[in-house]
């Protein structure tokens, strides 16, 4: 089974003008952004990448830990993207996901389990696979139990 997703885009100008983007549920203004040089209208492909590979990233551990009857608490994370720009080229390097998980008092002797998954998921999501060899992809997790 295939599933397609369908984008469309509209830019208004040069490099330092805006567009739109809409696809499904996403709708919203694109610009390049401020510290690039851009006007920073709305949001930027820097931005999008790092929040299709977090939300990726974050839904996949979720599954994983709920198939291994792991009981979360809470799950947050922050992820970082970092972009080089060397001679006006402009490389995104290296993505960084600090998950924190929080454990439920019966989930307590599964840290070391929670631990290997949420290393596990950064292999499994279809993002991370995608840009596997061309971003480096570094996972820190943060594992502990609920008061």
């Amino acid at each position: 089974m295939k599933h397609q997703f369908v984008l469309d885009a509209n830019w208004q100008g040069g490099r330092n003008s805006e567009g739109t983007i809409e696809s499904g549920n996403l709708k919203t203004a694109i610009s390049i952004p401020q510290p690039m040089g851009g006007p920073g209208i709305g949001t930027n492909p820097d931005e999008m990448l790092l929040g299709a590979a977090a939300t990726c990233y974050i839904i996949t551990l979720a599954a994983m830990l709920e198939r291994s009857n792991i009981t979360v608490a809470r799950l947050t994370m922050k992820s970082e993207g970092i972009v080089d720009v060397t001679n006006n080229i402009f490389t995104y390097e290296q993505l960084i996901h600090r998950p924190e998980i929080v454990l439920s008092a019966e989930s307590a002797d599964q840290v070391e389990k929670a631990t290997v998954l949420a290393h596990k998921a950064e292999q499994s999501c279809m993002i991370s696979r995608a840009i596997a060899g061309n971003v480096t992809i570094t996972t820190q997790p943060l594992i502990s139990i609920a008061d």
